[in-house]
């Protein structure tokens, strides 16, 4: 398998699975982090290593180390591998996913923004999804007509937090996730819920549905839902542990225990609550995003920016949602034709609105 993002979350697991079921890693690529990244090497022995730069790569325990966004996407290319696992974090995802969908692999994707900027420049047939939410709707489905599907969010580190503070938290406050533990941008996502945002728009690509909602389950043991137009609903539950969707993403079928089934007596309550716009003012887009999902481009473009902001302490917590907002509505009629177009309005955006509010 050709393993993007080796040194995050998703990789880290994904290697756990490639361990525990003997499956051969072809290549490891990976952004700054040399120090697991060269421990990874000498465990997995892969035929390709990819970094983000040069200085980078000369740290590297590797012969013939490659770097940088060409080398990922010709890795890719030339691979015998036929998976890809694409655990980049950002719009840098985009590309490999495009590449691997032309090479006709199987993508294992965690890379969100791939779906949430070009979903329908994306083919989805051969693509299976990462993710404890769209894994567990995929889970329930077994050919009756739906109603809607859910998905459920944790709320992120400030879900309790007064609304009156919230302008003043700091970075080590929003990190400070309450049920996992993960990157940095997708845990202030969770908390200004750009995250599930992203999700819902990934939903409606997958699964071809419009009808998508979500809810905040405090426990993170209910990862999504299914309305049956007969009027029962089901639910898949689990701890959230990613081992479990990227081993179905791997291997199709499984037959061993993953993680430990939840032990009911040991749950005190099970808590539900709306998402509040109050709180997470981006919730607000949903519908929009839904009617047009050429608006994921924007957001996902703003939310990247507004996040290095916030970490760089040029702006505060609640100007992330605010950011979003201020230019979604300057672009809430956009229309995206080609992939270029992308790249454009990326740059645009980054470049002429945001650096001149």
């Amino acid at each position: 398998m050709i393993l993007l993002g080796s040194t995050g979350s998703i990789g880290v697991n994904s290697l756990k699975i490639a361990k525990e079921f003997n499956l051969k890693i072809d290549t490891l690529v990976a952004g700054k982090n040399y120090k697991l990244l060269n421990k990874q090497i000498a465990q997995f022995k892969p035929n390709n290593v990819v970094v983000a730069d040069k200085e980078i790569a000369d740290k590297i325990e590797f012969k013939n180390v490659k770097y940088g966004e060409e080398a990922i996407l010709e890795v890719i290319e030339n691979s015998d591998s036929e998976i890809v696992i694409n655990a980049l974090v950002g719009a840098v995802g985009l590309k490999p996913t495009i590449k691997a969908n032309q090479c006709n692999k199987k993508i294992a994707l965690a890379n969100k923004e791939s779906l949430v900027i070009a979903g329908k420049f994306v083919d989805t047939s051969n693509l299976t999804p990462i993710d404890s939410e769209h894994f567990g709707l995929w889970y329930l489905l077994n050919g009756r007509k739906i109603k809607r599907m859910n998905i459920t969010a944790s709320g992120g580190a400030l879900r309790d937090y007064p609304l009156e503070k919230l302008k003043d938290v700091k970075l080590d406050e929003v990190l400070k996730h309450p049920n996992w533990s993960m990157g940095r941008k997708i845990t202030i996502d969770s908390a200004t819920m750009v995250n599930k945002l992203f999700e819902v728009i990934e939903a409606k690509w997958l699964f071809g549905i419009d009808n998508i909602d979500a809810i905040i389950e405090k426990n993170s043991i209910i990862h999504s839902f299914i309305d049956f137009i007969d009027g029962s609903t089901t639910a898949h539950i689990a701890y959230a542990d990613m081992r479990l969707p990227i081993s179905f993403a791997l291997l199709n079928k499984v037959e061993k225990e993953i993680v430990k089934h939840i032990d009911f007596n040991n749950i005190s309550q099970l808590e539900f609550r709306k998402i509040d716009i109050n709180r997470y003012p981006v919730w607000q887009l949903k519908e929009e995003l839904i009617k047009n999902p050429d608006l994921g481009v924007v957001i996902n473009s703003v939310n990247e920016i507004a996040i290095e902001k916030f970490i760089n302490k040029e702006i505060s917590f609640i100007d992330i949602s605010k950011l979003i907002l201020k230019v979604v509505e300057k672009y809430h009629n956009i229309q995206i034709s080609n992939i270029d177009e992308i790249f454009e309005i990326e740059k645009e955006i980054k470049n002429r609105i945001i650096f001149k509010n």
